[in-house]
């Protein structure tokens, strides 16, 4: 198993904005120099708490000081930008991280991002299938391009110049695209299944029950088998909330304490999506009713916490419970502090991961 950090990021709505990207950023940096294999960061655009509101633009301005690690939009909410725009500003993006990227894509979960952009009454689901396909047409196709959807049109046919370089969108730099990786979770995703037809990776939602989670696996080996293609646990990734501390009691205060940055984060994603229609994603038996989903109990199933023995060994409980998978995605929160932060980072991939690797005989080489 190896590592590899997600955030999207959900901050404390009257903090410095200022504070919050620089301590995002050093977050990833200091993931980088602990050999984490990769590092996505989410988007929004209508929320002061998941204030980081264009992915491609964040890592472009963290790239320079990334070193190994490989980057990815976790995720370009494709319904909210054209796909003429987010093919050329990926193709860009990856030149600028030296082919370093990977293209995470979903329909976007934050219901105010729809309702700003547009479409909050439409099938957000058709929308990215349309886009993510136009956009592999174009970095596939040789201009003047003329692509014709239900709901984007892209076309340079009456204003090509190819003599002097007009009506051409750019291309990223590997070849044929950067990975794809698609951010999942409903439980029994079908878009699981269409994804590893494609040959994309799939990530599960670090907010998903890990019996629904463990759904995952399944379905993504359904699409390979469709095609013909041996699914590979390495390809799938699985994000968790983890804090790992020096002391037990330190790790318990700051992972489920009043002021803890993980209560609040959790606090914030009930909220959102029990308001949503979706709280059916905290359940654990689809009959209970929204009332019995309480902060206390997403916390008690969806944090893992303590010193770097206890988180070793509830990693590979939860291993145990969703199957075997190639990467564990540390969620970021908040660094409501500093120090304790990063040392959470620091103990679990110097301490608890090479004890759940040694278990296991697995290992924490990075993704070629």
């Amino acid at each position: 198993m190896q590592l590899g950090f997600f955030t999207m990021p959900i901050h404390p709505v009257d903090k410095d904005w200022r504070v919050s990207l620089a301590e995002d950023r050093e977050a990833f940096i200091l993931a980088d120099e602990l050999g984490f294999a990769e590092g996505y960061c989410g988007e929004h655009v209508t929320d002061r708490a998941e204030n980081i509101t264009s992915c491609a633009m964040f890592l472009a301005w963290i790239g320079s000081s990334i070193r190994r690690m490989r980057l990815g939009t976790g995720t370009i909410n494709m319904p909210n930008s054209h796909p003429a725009a987010v093919a050329a500003q990926i193709a860009m993006l990856d030149h600028m991280l030296e082919g370093r990227l990977n293209f995470g894509i979903s329909p976007g979960g934050l219901l105010s991002d729809a309702e700003a952009f547009g479409n909050l009454d439409a099938d957000r689901n058709a929308m990215l299938v349309e886009g993510i396909n136009m956009i592999l047409d174009i970095w596939k196709s040789e201009p003047p391009y003329n692509l014709e959807g239900k709901f984007w049109r892209v076309s340079t046919e009456r204003t090509m110049m190819p003599e002097i370089g007009q009506g051409f969108i750019a291309r990223p730099l590997q070849a044929p695209h950067p990975p794809i990786v698609v951010m999942v979770a409903a439980p029994f995703s079908k878009g699981v299944t269409e994804a590893a037809a494609r040959g994309w990776c799939a990530v599960s939602a670090n907010f998903l029950m890990p019996k629904w989670a463990a759904s995952h696996w399944p379905k993504y080996v359904e699409g390979c088998e469709r095609v013909g293609r041996k699914a590979d646990p390495a390809d799938w990734r699985v994000a968790k909330s983890v804090f790992v501390a020096d002391d037990l009691a330190t790790a318990r205060d700051y992972a489920l304490g009043p002021q803890s940055p993980y209560r609040f984060y959790y606090s914030q994603l009930l909220t959102k999506l029990k308001k949503g229609g979706r709280g059916n994603l905290f359940k654990e038996d689809q009959s209970m009713s929204d009332d019995e989903v309480t902060l206390d109990y997403v916390m008690d199933r969806l944090v893992i916490w303590g010193t770097p023995d206890k988180v070793a060994d509830d990693i590979l409980a939860f291993r145990e419970e969703v199957g075997d998978f190639g990467t564990l995605l540390y969620a970021g929160k908040d660094w409501a502090d500093r120090e304790l932060a990063r040392r959470s980072m620091i103990l679990l991939a110097e301490q608890a991961l090479p004890r759940v690797n040694a278990a296991t005989g697995g290992t924490a080489e990075a993704a070629e």
